[in-house]
């Protein structure tokens, strides 16, 4: 059977490699009776692996029993998974069977391993390694055939570490690890699995589905989801129930995620532009403003230089050295350790970014203005083209730092001096790809 077929089969939703790679893997070792591990964080589905383990295995007549290890109280879980007999402790009244016991020939899954008491996982080990086992309370060595499937969401290198975990139950449960991947590994799988959630949830109650704008499905697929298929499911449900409208944008759906986990998201976030630092749109506008003065100012030069044959005065010559010893004013409105990315953004503009070299010759990329000694001078005088647009700059600026960070628009948004989410709307807004 494929990979798509088992999917189906047992409700697996999703086609990222790590996800099939794990569904591939169960049903290669079903056959088998090696013990399994099954790891990855709460939330993420770890359950249906050992389902398919049971089920494309030679034991999938006989019983499978899931045990959630961490919901026993450590005074019962010996009796729970071993049995024991009448008057072995208070309340005993009558004999039970364990777990281990009633699934004979059959598969035990023990959800959440980790969280066995040590003296448990002694126990536990000598099922393993030899099919043996002793009720509380009794003397007699009994024998079960059973496969175990085991999983948790624990870090065993510090379980270990920490003495709450015996490592050579770890190595006997884990002859064959399964990595399930967790939600934000999955982000094409994300959309999939809300539209199954509130499709499931619309029928059930018979209601119309939601569906989510483009932009709200960005912010789905971006936020980490650290709760991970339970979390997303249980989103898709109270926004199902709570919400009138049936599509939805991303500043509704940002409402019910929590903020400690907005990381990734392209989010402004609103304590950034507090203080006496000018907002993006200001900072950008002043250094436009301020290149338009100083063409102004670079055409009176010149025009100045023509006047006087060539020759440089004392306004011209403190002219130049406010064009090109200065830094841009407007860099001066910008954030800590940005005027140094706002004079890049500029060099990549190609204004004024050469310096004049002596006295006796002056160029900048504007104009080009060769003065010779005495009287005889050439000057060659491009025309200037005002900025005549603030919009078109502001595009201009936004894509050429795009571009220059491979469209990663973390960097990109940082260079510029703007938040991710207003770069993300401008991007929308200008149409940029």
């Amino acid at each position: 059977m494929d990979v798509l077929s088992i999917k189906r089969r047992f409700g697996i939703i999703g086609t990222t490699p790590s996800l099939d790679r794990a569904v591939t893997v169960a049903a290669q070792v079903a056959p088998t009776d090696i013990s399994v591990l099954v790891l990855g964080e709460s939330g993420v589905g770890k359950e249906a692996i050992p389902r398919i383990v049971h089920q494309f295995s030679t034991r999938k007549h006989g019983p499978f029993i899931a045990v959630n290890c961490g919901a026993i109280p450590e005074g019962t879980i010996d009796s729970e998974l071993f049995g024991h007999e009448k008057g072995a402790f208070t309340g005993a009244t009558e004999s039970r069977k364990g777990y281990f016991e009633e699934a004979n020939g059959g598969t035990v899954f023990l959800d959440e391993v980790a969280e066995l008491p040590l003296t448990t996982q002694v126990r536990l080990l000598r099922v393993l390694e030899t099919g043996e086992f002793i009720r509380v309370g009794s003397s007699k060595v009994q024998k079960t055939d059973v496969r175990v499937v085991a999983a948790t969401n624990v870090e065993f290198d510090q379980a270990i570490q920490k003495g709450r975990f015996r490592e050579d139950l770890y190595y006997r449960l884990s002859q064959v690890p399964i990595q399930v991947p967790p939600l934000r590994e999955r982000a094409a799988d994300i959309h999939l699995l809300f539209r199954k959630f509130t499709t499931d949830f619309s029928e059930t109650y018979q209601m119309p589905p939601l569906s989510l704008t483009p932009d709200a499905i960005e912010v789905l697929e971006n936020y980490p989801w650290p709760g991970n298929i339970r979390q997303l499911k249980n989103t898709a449900e109270q926004m199902s129930i709570l919400e009138s409208k049936r599509l939805l944008n991303s500043d509704t759906l940002l409402t019910y995620l929590p903020e400690s986990h907005r990381s990734r998201l392209p989010v402004r976030d609103e304590h950034a532009d507090k203080g006496d630092q000018l907002n993006e749109r200001e900072v950008l506008y002043k250094v436009l403003f301020d290149l338009r003065q100083e063409m102004h100012d670079l055409k009176k030069l010149v025009m100045g230089l023509l006047e006087k044959g060539g020759d440089i005065g004392s306004e011209e010559s403190a002219l130049i050295d406010r064009l090109f010893n200065q830094s841009t004013p407007a860099s001066k409105g910008l954030p800590e350790g940005r005027s140094r990315q706002s004079d890049s953004l500029m060099e990549d503009m190609d204004v004024l970014n050469s310096k004049p070299e002596g006295s006796s010759a002056s160029q900048g990329r504007s104009g080009n203005v060769q003065i010779g000694s005495g009287d005889q001078a050439v000057v060659d005088v491009e025309e200037v083209e005002e900025i005549l647009s603030l919009q078109d700059s502001e595009k201009e600026l936004i894509r050429r730092a795009l571009l220059k960070h491979g469209n990663r628009r973390k960097h990109a948004a940082f260079e510029l001096g703007i938040s991710e989410r207003t770069l993300y709307r401008k991007i929308k807004e200008y149409g940029l790809k």
